[in-house]
């Protein structure tokens, strides 16, 4: 029995170092340029081990994802967490906490979005896993005088706060620098005043 034991957590533990190993490799050379023998060589492991727990670089990406929504709900749970976007500071709470998620994560969210944009089976599959999170903002919309669907206007919600995220956080050099803070008040209140939650 002991016996099990330990494999299982040698198993959980190469597991781990696979998924970090990628998270380094594609932060140096991109999701689209990494190889599964750059991240077995990153993660010291022999490629068959790579197989043993995933069964390509996309369910990799796939595991990477899950790990990063059940990091989202537990942020969820944190203290402060408002629900009522007619309060600019709940849409500041979630903006804020999205800011510094994208940043804290970049390398993967970069990942992310360039994996979706080659593989529309992968895409498709990254959209019902944040379908809850949708879900979620949609619920936090009650009581406003929605533009449309509240469903689209989460879709309309989060797709501006990553597209926002993604150039400002990306690493590309084009945008001009904000800090964290210009970036957060500015998207919270062009957010809050599109939602019809009121002056900012």
């Amino acid at each position: 029995m002991a016996a099990v034991g330990m494999r299982k957590q040698q198993a959980a533990q190469t597991e781990a170092e696979l998924k970090a190993a990628a998270i380094r490799v594609f932060e140096r050379v991109g999701y689209l340029n990494a190889k599964i023998t750059d991240i077995t060589t990153e993660a010291g492991r022999a490629t068959g081990s790579f197989y043993k727990h995933f069964a390509s670089k996309e369910a990799l990406l796939e595991a990477l994802l899950a790990d990063l929504l059940a990091e989202g709900d537990e942020s969820a749970e944190l203290e402060g967490h408002l629900d009522d976007f007619r309060d600019r500071a709940a849409v500041r709470w979630h903006v804020s906490a999205y800011w510094h998620f994208h940043r804290r994560h970049r390398p993967l969210m970069v990942a992310l979005q360039q994996a979706a944009i080659v593989d529309e089976g992968f895409a498709r599959r990254s959209q019902e896993l944040l379908e809850p999170d949708l879900h979620h903002i949609a619920d936090h919309m009650r009581g406003l005088d929605l533009p449309g669907d509240p469903l689209v206007a989460a879709s309309l919600f989060t797709t501006t706060l990553s597209g926002f995220a993604a150039t400002y956080l990306g690493g590309h050099g084009r945008a001009p620098e904000v800090s964290d803070d210009e970036a957060i008040e500015t998207l919270t209140s062009f957010l809050h005043a599109g939602l019809g939650g009121g002056p900012s």
